[in-house]
């Protein structure tokens, strides 16, 4: 027998305020049609003033749950993906669990930016195999508006808040390619190119929260090369290749990197989830946003094979390969 973990329920939560690209024309030196043409982006959500990122999460995580038809105090552990916490600790994730009454659940973040939700996932699949955790929450959740300098039209148009949550939960299988559930999984850093996108803050060093930076051209290299060699790996692993995908879910960054992915892996875009144009790049949140959506949508089915894949800070990336 073999113990997979399997998705069990989806969900995810959207600030209410939509900020459309028409809206940065008043302060910076762009247009609608430059961040469209270069980025796929037409609009973002932006937190309220005093939503955090652990109200997100816990909206996107209740949602997950009552999805999964389950409560939470039938949860073994909460994990959330994010580099904009409430504070410098409590996690988030602790957060959530008291907020959710997962009294029961072990809770802790995972710090590996756009790719914390693959990293997330990861470890989640690793505590359901060894037999630690029979059913988890593992949710992204992101208020990357606060880490913003709105001056820079480099960056700050780039991105939105929003956060998704899955439900996983212990299943048996056969072994095989065709169980439902995470089959494979792929993970990835190398802190030399730590420079090419950073926050200039932090507790240690300037005692501040910081911006970010980015050294888009950079990013847009190695997120091509990158993305497409672990998502390969990670379907080799099992036999498999990107003839085999129903979906691609991609990290939610740009639609250019989305592009140029896809067509690396030989996979159309027919196949590919987007949600981009609407959420802009939500960080760690965009993978179980764009699964969310895509399933409310209809693309995402039962026995769809899926491959997620993110890179991030660190720089961090991986993929994932499940069965929904």
């Amino acid at each position: 027998m073999t113990i997979r973990a399997r998705v069990a329920g989806v969900g995810h939560y959207l600030p209410e305020r939509v900020v459309e690209n028409a809206a940065f024309e008043a302060t910076l030196d762009t247009t609608d049609e430059w961040i469209r043409s270069r980025t796929g982006i037409e609009r973002r959500h932006i937190a309220a003033e005093g939503e955090t990122t652990s109200m997100l999460a816990v909206a996107a995580a209740r949602a997950a749950l009552a999805d999964a038809g389950v409560t939470a105090d039938q949860i073994d552990a909460v994990l959330v993906a994010t580099s904009t916490p409430d504070y410098t600790f409590p996690s988030v994730a602790s957060m959530v669990q008291g907020e959710l009454g997962a009294t029961g659940a072990l809770a802790f973040d995972v710090q590996a930016v756009c790719a914390g939700f693959v990293y997330a996932l990861t470890t989640a699949n690793a505590l359901i195999v060894s037999g630690q955790s029979k059913r988890i929450l593992v949710i992204g959740a992101e208020t990357f508006s606060r880490l913003m300098d709105w001056t820079d039209r480099g960056t700050c148009v780039l991105f939105g808040d929003g956060a998704g949550a899955l439900v996983l939960e212990a299943a048996e299988g056969t072994g095989t390619p065709e169980d439902r559930g995470i089959l494979a999984c792929d993970l990835h850093a190398d802190g030399r190119h730590r420079e090419l996108l950073y926050v200039d803050g932090g507790a240690s060093t300037t005692g501040t929260t910081g911006h970010l930076r980015m050294q888009g051209n950079s990013v847009f290299r190695h997120a091509v090369e990158k993305l497409a060699e672990s998502a390969h790996a990670a379907l080799a692993s099992i036999g498999l290749s990107g003839a085999d995908i129903d979906w691609i879910v991609p990290h939610q960054a740009n639609l250019r990197i989305i592009s140029a992915t896809a067509q690396r892996m030989q996979v159309p875009m027919e196949r590919v989830v987007v949600t981009v144009q609407d959420h802009g790049n939500t960080s760690a949140a965009s993978i179980p946003l764009a699964l969310s959506v895509g399933r409310d949508r209809g693309q995402i089915k039962p026995g769809d094979l899926l491959v997620t894949e993110a890179i991030g800070g660190g720089l961090t990336w991986g993929a994932v390969v499940l069965r929904w």
